[in-house]
């Protein structure tokens, strides 16, 4: 009996060193793996939102290396009444008003300030749909019609291997996934474990075998069509996102620092959400769509794809919210009138007609509420009235 409890106790001190060697070896996982818990936890969203790269790999993004850009000072804009109440609702943390280029409303909200790197989440989308055109333009990639395995041959055998580079710029790859934020278990979180973990997101998309229409047929938001215009890209370049996005959309835009993405355990970027920069950085780029691809005397984009992405394209429902390529179009728009949008209140709120640009982040935990997306267009609108 002496003899056994020896051995068990050494059993027990054995278990007890594996357990805190796979502790330690898995660390830097298991931090991220909570972080992705509790990112959107009440107490911790607002200083989550600000610190991404304190959480997650990471990947710099270049400003380049000439002079910041001027966002001249205009005539001081005053909110209307009603946008206290909504500020305070929306969980808001920075503001940021343009008209023809001047900063005409600014200000930080909830312990934040304006050289917070903010996460954008699916504002990225947009980003990306402007590197595309370009190298469009440039005849790296042939056509919109080609089926994304000319370029993402990984994701042959997959639900993707039928669609093509239009069908997943509008959404309407048809791909089945499940993007319920508030499910544990949906693919848009086990995704987030992903990246947590330190997995593959190529490997993960191609994963996904089943669809609930053919490609081209029904809209439907599926955050991991994004993925792949990003396989699309690298595939038809042979360089990563973040390289293509600064030297093509990023340095043109004279930012005032550099931002980063979040990646995967393999160092690829997160092109769906996983972008971050100062506001006004992103004003400078809502700017330059603004303008219909020029800043600063600088055709960075060409002009045709800024007014065939921010065209209601895709197949979406009558009535219903229009989507470009990876835009928004609101409901019965304004001329010009197009939003990047992102979880949780992320905003890039665009009027080409009147060369107006507004920037909202937020932490809005209430941001599914049913006509939450309609309300702050509204406000949007409202503001844009007063210029």
């Amino acid at each position: 009996m002496r003899t056994f409890g020896k051995w068990l106790g050494r059993l027990l001190l054995a278990l007890i060193l594996a357990a805190v060697a796979v502790g330690l070896w898995k660390r830097e996982e298991i931090a991220r793996l909570w972080a992705v818990n509790s990112l959107f936890a009440a107490e911790k969203i607002v200083g989550n939102f600000s610190a991404m790269g304190d959480a997650f790999l990471t990947i710099p993004v270049s400003r380049g290396s000439g002079p910041v850009s001027e966002l001249p000072a205009g005539v001081p804009l005053e909110l209307p009444a009603e946008a206290q109440d909504w500020v305070r609702d929306r969980s808001v943390t920075s503001l940021l008003v343009l008209k023809d280029g001047r900063i005409r409303f600014e200000d930080y909200y909830l312990g934040t300030g304006p050289e917070d790197l903010r996460i954008s989440w699916s504002i990225a989308k947009s980003y990306l749909s402007v590197l595309l055109g370009i190298l469009l333009e440039e005849g790296k990639i042939a056509s919109l019609d080609d089926p994304v395995v000319k370029y993402a041959p990984g994701l042959e055998g997959s639900a993707y291997e039928e669609a093509s580079i239009r069908d997943v710029l509008q959404m309407s790859s048809g791909v089945t996934f499940d993007e319920d934020y508030h499910d544990p278990d949906s693919d848009i979180n086990r995704m987030g474990r992903v990246i947590a973990l330190g997995g593959t997101l190529d490997d993960f998309t191609a994963s996904f075998a089943d669809s609930f229409a053919s490609p081209g047929e029904t809209w439907q938001y599926v955050s991991i069509d994004t993925h792949v215009i990003g396989m699309v890209i690298r595939g038809a370049t042979g360089r990563s996102v973040p390289d293509l996005l600064e030297e093509k959309v990023i340095a043109p835009l004279g930012l005032e620092a550099d931002g980063y993405y979040l990646t995967d355990g393999t160092g690829t970027a997160f092109v769906l959400g996983g972008l971050n920069f100062r506001t006004r950085d992103y004003a400078r780029f809502g700017l330059m769509v603004a303008q219909e691809g020029q800043y600063d005397g600088v055709q960075v984009v060409p002009a045709d794809w800024i007014e065939r992405s921010t065209e209601a394209s895709a197949p979406t429902e009558p009535g219903r919210i229009g989507y470009g390529y990876q835009w928004w179009v609101p409901i019965d728009p304004r001329e010009g009138e197009v939003l990047g949008r992102g979880v949780y209140g992320q905003y890039l709120y665009i009027d080409k007609e009147r060369d107006i640009v507004i920037v909202l982040t937020a932490a809005d935990r209430a941001f599914r509420e049913p006509g939450m997306n309609e309300r702050n267009i509204e406000m949007f609108r409202t503001i844009a009235d007063r210029l």
